[in-house]
């Protein structure tokens, strides 16, 4: 199945030394399915590129984003095909961030939707957990929730399904928004949290 037909996906992140890495799954009836996309964000990385391959051999490209410029204070990152065209771009708004972590995503032809933190507690709780040194290394142990509108209407959300493992739970409201670019988001949703 392609993943424009679908709905539901499952992304789960695994923390290495250099590297996270995520992997994302449809959907086989509330549980990971077949693995649809496959990540490697280096840690670290002095300008952020991103490259989605379609499964874990890295022989074919999905999608990627990359920073426009070195320091990303909200100056965005475009989002390709496996082709290298744009399909997208997403931004931190640094402002809002502060408090509540938000995000500004455009599509082609479309109007720009918002994403930003359900839980405006958990928000501030995770901004205390990045100054605590040797901690900041270590997932943020509790669920947090990102819902994305456009004009007051769901686009996604990404939902943090677990404790202590970065599992999340996919789910697009929006039948035009182009799944390589959900995918796209929602691992910099992760990756660059602290950013």
């Amino acid at each position: 199945m392609h993943p424009q037909a679908m709905n539901v996906l499952h992304m789960h992140q695994k923390v290495t030394l250099m590297v996270n890495r995520y992997e994302v799954f449809a959907d086989n009836g509330g549980e990971p399915g077949q693995l649809i996309a496959f990540v490697e964000q280096k840690r670290m990385a002095f300008k952020e590129q991103v490259t989605i391959y379609t499964d874990s051999s890295k022989s074919q490209v999905l999608a990627g984003f990359r920073a426009r410029k070195v320091i990303d204070l909200g100056s965005g990152y475009d989002v390709i095909d496996g082709n290298g065209q744009p399909i997208g771009l997403f931004r931190k708004d640094f402002g809002k961030s502060l408090l509540n972590s938000t995000w500004h995503l455009d599509s082609p032809n479309q109007a720009t939707a918002t994403g930003s933190e359900r839980n405006s507690g958990v928000a501030i709780l995770r901004r205390l957990w990045n100054f605590i040194p040797f901690i900041e290394n270590f997932p943020f142990p509790i669920r947090y929730h990102f819902d994305f509108q456009r004009n007051g209407q769901p686009v996604f959300s990404v939902d943090k399904k677990t404790w202590l493992r970065d599992h999340y739970l996919i789910q697009i409201a929006d039948p035009q928004i182009d799944r390589r670019v959900v995918i796209a988001q929602a691992v910099a949703v992760d990756a660059l949290q602290s950013r």
